[in-house]
C-alpha cells in the first residue's frame, strides 16, 4: 500500500480535527516507519474524532486504532471500528485498568488537556508499555510556557529536562547513579517531545573504547584557546547570554 503524508491524512480525515501546521513534518518523521504494519496505536484526545480517522488513513488498514476520552459521547465513534475507552489521564487507576486491557503499544500520542499533571501522568504510566522500538509522543507542550496549566515549576518541560539529566547519567563515569533506563532517548520539536524506547541500547554498557589503540598519547590541547577566551570575553559573554536565555511569560 501506497504511504502518504500526515498531512494528506488529515486532509482526508471525513470529522473535524485541529491541528498545527508544524505538527505534520514531525509526524512524518516520528511515524513514518510505523505506516502499513501490523501497529498498537493510542491517541488521548478523541473530541470531533477528525484524528482518528486521520491516522487510520495515515497507518493503514492493519493498525489498531484507539482513543481516549473522558467525555463518555466519544463512544459513538466505535461504530466506525475504534476502540474508544473513556476516563482520565490523571488517574493511575484509570492506566493501569487501560493497560491490562490493550497490552503493548507501539505508538502513544498524548493529544490530552495538556497540563503537567495529565502529561506527567500519563508518560510515567505508559513509557513501560510502550514496545520496544516503540514511541511515546506528547504534543502541545508550549504550554509549559502559560498560565493556567498548573505550577509551572512542575512543568511537563521541567519533567523532559530530569529525563535529560537520567539519560546522560548513564555514561560509564556516572552509571552507578541512575538506574532509571526506560527511556533511550528523547527527541524534542516544537510543541512535541518524543519519547522513545530501544531497550537493547538502553541496557548496553557505557565504556570505553579503542577501534585501534594509538602507540603514543598526543599533545593535549582541549584547553588551548584559553587566550583567545581571554581576548574575546565581551563576544562570549554575550554568545553564553544568548545561548541561555529563555521565554519568559509576562
Amino acid at each position: 500500500m501506497k504511504k502518504i503524508t500526515a498531512l494528506e491524512a488529515y486532509q482526508m480525515s471525513s470529522q473535524p480535527s485541529h491541528k498545527h501546521t508544524t505538527y505534520f513534518d514531525v509526524y512524518d518523521k516520528l511515524f513514518n516507519k510505523y505506516q502499513n504494519k501490523k501497529i498498537t496505536f493510542v491517541e488521548v484526545g478523541v473530541q470531533y474524532g477528525g484524528s482518528l480517522f486521520m491516522w487510520q488513513n495515515y497507518f493503514g488498514e492493519n493498525a489498531r486504532i484507539i482513543g481516549i476520552d473522558l467525555n463518555p459521547d466519544a463512544k459513538k465513534w466505535e461504530k466506525y471500528g475504534f476502540e474508544i475507552y473513556i476516563g482520565s489521564q490523571s488517574d493511575p487507576k484509570f492506566w493501569k485498568s487501560f493497560i491490562s486491557e490493550v497490552g503493548s503499544i507501539d505508538v502513544f500520542l498524548d493529544d490530552g488537556g495538556h497540563t503537567y499533571i495529565q502529561q506527567i501522568i500519563t508518560t510515567e504510566h505508559l513509557l513501560e508499555n510502550i514496545s520496544d522500538g516503540g514511541i511515546l509522543v506528547v504534543e502541545d507542550t508550549h504550554t509549559s510556557y502559560m498560565n493556567g496549566f498548573g505550577n509551572r515549576d512542575l512543568s511537563f518541560i521541567n519533567y523532559v529536562k530530569i529525563w535529560i539529566e537520567k539519560i546522560n547519567s548513564r555514561f560509564g563515569a556516572f552509571s552507578k547513579k541512575q538506574d532509571d533506563k526506560r527511556v533511550w532517548s528523547v527527541e524534542i520539536f516544537e510543541s512535541i517531545v518524543a519519547f522513545k524506547i530501544n531497550r537493547k541500547a538502553t541496557e548496553l554498557k557505557s565504556e570505553p573504547l579503542w577501534n585501534i589503540k594509538p602507540n603514543q598519547k598526543p599533545k593535549d590541547y582541549r584547553n588551548a584557546d584559553q587566550i583567545f577566551l581571554d581576548e574575546n570575553q565581551i563576544e562570549i559573554s554575550s554568545s553564553i547570554d544568548k545561548a541561555f536565555s529563555i521565554y519568559k511569560d509576562d
